[in-house]
């Protein structure tokens, strides 16, 4: 098979890259307000790590000196927001691309920052490339859908041994509607999406004995999550009846506030439940991580004072609860400033306003819920 990359450009490689030619231009032009001690030192003294993703979505990236700062001085391990996806990776079924992934690997590297790896497979066919979607897996398509996944999969934890050591594996494989599992053209190609994602985990675990292998899900605590939970403790328990070689579940913690209520002032959310969900994950053996967090501000008000301040005491009562489990381990955020942030194009407000859900405003300086966050990891 021929490919747009080969191993001798790899990880070995990386270290021979020219990392003062990311560096340099990365020192910000003017140093953003970050308190002391960082996130991260809060988080390790608990033996657990803050991290972020990063990537170049509008700006968001290792190419902008401020937005850059911020996280080097926060976190000690990022996550690429969409940089190590099919769609960036695989620009064809024999081609892959891994220059901006390299680049993000190579920054990581200079700034003594751990990697992972978000993801081996996005199991919704909408975020699939167009290729894909429209695949003709020919004569036997389940040894052409394996060959498909596995050469992925080998090709990726190949080219970062050693550098990334825990993998977001399968992202999304239950379908909110039907709490059942998504049934998509690869599934169908394997025969059932059990064997999709018994494949992925057995096939990372063959090229990764001591790394965290995860499955990755959206749902929080929400009222409208509670249908999600049910299908992710189904797949869960399928995995381990299977034994299938799955460490833990990735939590995306996207809380969101959709409505409010009026005893407490923030969106409504179900602890004694979420509690009962968290109990039967790691009763089965699962260890946790929140690997995308931020807040949806939809239902507070416009004024940024109060919104701030609501957006803190939401994410504030969340981290409670989370930090209550010792199996938690890594916390990532999903941005770390508002502007660059997923939220104000995918779950943008009905006024209009910008969406305050990260730990820094525009200005690059802290805001109430990076306080809050602070104070969570202190009191864990």
């Amino acid at each position: 098979m021929s490919l747009s990359v080969t191993r001798r450009q790899t990880l070995a490689g990386l270290a021979a890259m020219p990392l003062a030619a990311h560096a340099s231009p990365l020192v910000a032009s003017v140093a953003p307000t970050v308190p002391s001690p960082s996130l991260n030192a809060l988080a390790m003294r608990k033996g657990r790590r803050f991290g972020s993703a990063i990537g170049g979505r509008r700006g968001g990236g290792i190419g902008n000196p401020d937005y850059a700062a911020i996280v080097a001085s926060e976190c000690g391990v990022i996550v690429p927001e969409n940089e190590l996806k099919w769609q960036a990776t695989r620009p064809a079924p024999h081609k892959f691309d891994f220059a901006k992934m390299d680049a993000i690997v190579a920054w990581a590297q200079a700034h003594k920052l751990a990697v992972r790896g978000h993801t081996l497979f996005w199991d919704r066919p909408e975020r699939f490339p167009r290729w894909l979607t429209n695949y003709d897996f020919g004569a036997n398509p389940a040894r052409e859908a394996e060959r498909l996944l596995t050469t992925h999969i080998r090709t990726v934890t190949g080219r970062y041994r050693g550098v990334i050591h825990s993998y977001d594996v399968i992202n999304e494989a239950v379908d909110g509607a039907t709490r059942g599992l998504r049934v998509n053209n690869v599934t169908q190609a394997l025969g059932s999406p059990e064997a999709l994602l018994d494949l992925a985990f057995h096939t990372a675990r063959q090229q990764l004995p001591d790394a965290q292998l995860v499955y990755n899900d959206f749902m929080s605590w929400e009222p409208g999550s509670r249908g999600h939970c049910v299908g992710v403790l189904r797949l869960l328990e399928g995995l381990r009846k299977r034994g299938t070689p799955v460490d833990a579940l990735g939590v995306q913690s996207h809380i969101e506030m959709f409505s409010l209520d009026p005893a407490s002032g923030v969106g409504p959310y179900l602890e004694t439940e979420w509690r009962h969900f968290l109990d039967e994950v790691v009763g089965m053996g699962y260890k946790l991580l929140i690997t995308e967090f931020d807040v949806k501000d939809k239902a507070l008000p416009g004024d940024i004072a109060r919104r701030d301040e609501r957006v803190a005491d939401f994410a504030r009562r969340y981290f409670d609860v989370m930090l209550d489990y010792g199996q938690l381990g890594d916390i990532l955020a999903w941005g770390m400033v508002d502007k660059f942030s997923w939220l104000q194009g995918f779950s943008p407000r009905a006024d209009k306003l910008e969406v305050r859900g990260t730990p820094y405003g525009d200005d690059y300086t802290p805001k109430p819920l990076r306080a809050a966050l602070a104070r969570a990891f202190t009191a864990a």
